[in-house]
């Protein structure tokens, strides 16, 4: 028996074939390709896997500051964010990311988190009107002056001499001091700590803003109680005798 197929269906089976000759069989096509870990750009990608276990999900916080903060992004510019992504900040727990640095980002993945993370959570005039303190230091701070403006607006949360109170954690623990830089003192004493309940620098229990004088003394003062060579000497107390000791 003769079997005469329709024209119609003749196309529809030649254009088949035509179309699986392009796919060699169990070959992937072009868009299931898996990029190299250079070639990723996609910010949620790149922030998930370098930013998030620190600065949290979506920005909000965690063990670093969080991101998503518009306070922070109206006084941080990107030449100051790109820095610290791709340098990191020595002697603290923020890596360098740059390939020039030793991480494993490229330039044009540093690029795309430094814009979309302002893209994305920043507040444009946010601070219309406002004299906040700029990021970066203007003067030398007075650790004298420090400890008389912490008393004044920090004191009632952070407890006498920085050693904790019912409000607010201990900030001249050695072991918190050894982990943060100065820059780093200052952006929390500005913006705060929002998803912990740390006010910015207007609303300390003063009532009113501290200066940007202030703000440079406190973290002089802060500073000035680091210990110089954090977890030494080992406790007097340790025995020579121990199993093991030499």
């Amino acid at each position: 028996m003769r079997v005469i197929l329709h024209p119609c269906i003749c196309v529809a089976l030649g254009a088949l074939l035509l179309c699986g000759c392009d796919l060699s069989h169990g070959q992937p096509g072009k868009d299931s390709e898996t990029l190299a870990p250079d070639e990723i750009l996609d910010f949620k990608i790149l922030y998930a896997e370098n930013c998030a276990g620190c600065h949290g999900v979506d920005g909000r916080g965690g063990a670093a500051i969080a991101l998503a903060d518009p306070v922070y992004l109206a006084i941080a510019d990107d030449a100051a964010m790109r820095k610290v992504i791709a340098n990191g900040v020595r002697g603290t727990s923020m890596p360098a990311f740059a390939q020039s640095a030793g991480g494993m980002l490229t330039d044009k993945q540093i690029d795309v988190i430094t814009t979309q993370i302002r893209a994305r959570w920043s507040h444009p005039g946010i601070l219309a009107g406002v004299a906040a303190p700029s990021y970066a230091a203007k003067s030398a701070g007075d650790a004298a002056r420090g400890e008389l403006a912490y008393k004044t607006y920090c004191e009632s949360c952070h407890g006498a001499e920085g050693r904790g109170g019912q409000k607010g954690s201990a900030i001249t623990n050695g072991a918190f001091l050894a982990l943060v830089s100065d820059q780093g003192l200052r952006t929390v004493v500005i913006v705060g700590r929002p998803e912990l309940n740390a006010p910015d620098w207007r609303g300390n229990m003063a009532g009113k803003p501290m200066s940007e004088q202030e703000v440079t003394d406190v973290v002089a003062w802060l500073a000035s109680r680091r210990a110089p060579n954090p977890g030494q000497p080992y406790p007097a107390t340790q025995s020579t005798s121990a199993p093991g000791a030499r």
